[in-house]
């Protein structure tokens, strides 16, 4: 199985020449096309800076990243913008939904910055809301979903436009055990029916058995 996304030597530090304070070192692993990565580790090791890292919304201190053998280092600001619209979906431990916005207009909302007219966009919307079991909900705004239905809104809204990889910070951090269950079964099907590759960040031992391969964050090195 061919790598979809390659790391090389990545590091991120923050601060000015008087404090630094480094987050990750040297890190070099690579993902498969398909696979699920699974990335645990303490609060506050660097998890979530990596995967941003990753997706491209943050740029590393130094080392290099490909996917699919683009080198995002040489991408400018806007070509990263499209980048992150077209090949990669973001899920986070909070929704971030738009609460004046219905659930179909928060998904049509990637199809109608990528330049989609209203019409496609709603039936992609739509259709990609089917999947993840919540056609019944299509006019409710998100206050009026539950946490797991709010989830799952997200998730849909990130793989509205068929990302190549989904990157997810703590996608189940904020439910009950038996709505993030759901929420994994839902991740796991995404995985195997349009093999998504999947990275995620996650303290859940139960999401983190769904993993091909689990890599820990410790001490700014990955074992």
């Amino acid at each position: 199985m061919s790598d979809l996304i390659r790391a090389e030597a990545l590091s991120k530090e923050y601060g000015d020449a008087r404090r630094r304070v480094t987050v990750f070192e040297n890190l070099s692993f690579r993902v498969a096309r398909g696979e699920k990565l699974i990335i645990v580790g303490q609060s506050g090791v660097g998890k979530s800076t990596l995967l941003h890292v990753l997706g491209a919304l943050d740029r590393p201190t130094s080392g290099k990243i490909w996917f699919d053998e683009t080198p995002l280092d040489e991408l400018n600001e806007a070509q990263l913008a499209e980048f992150r619209n077209r090949q990669i979906g973001f899920v986070f431990q909070f929704h971030h939904l738009l609460p004046d916005f219905t659930a179909l207009e928060n998904v049509m909302m990637p199809c109608l910055i990528g330049g989609a007219g209203r019409d496609q966009a709603a039936e992609k919307a739509r259709r990609i809301l089917s999947e993840v079991g919540l056609d019944a909900r299509l006019e409710h705004k998100p206050g009026e979903l539950s946490g797991g239905e709010q989830q799952r809104v997200a998730i849909a809204r990130a793989v509205v436009l068929e990302p190549r990889a989904l990157l997810a910070d703590e996608p189940t951090g904020n439910l009950d055990p038996e709505t993030a269950e759901g929420v994994h079964q839902l991740l796991e099907d995404l995985n195997q029916r349009l093999g998504l590759t999947l990275v995620i960040v996650t303290h859940n031992d139960r999401l983190a058995a769904l993993a091909d391969r689990t890599l820990r964050l410790d001490r700014g090195a990955l074992v």
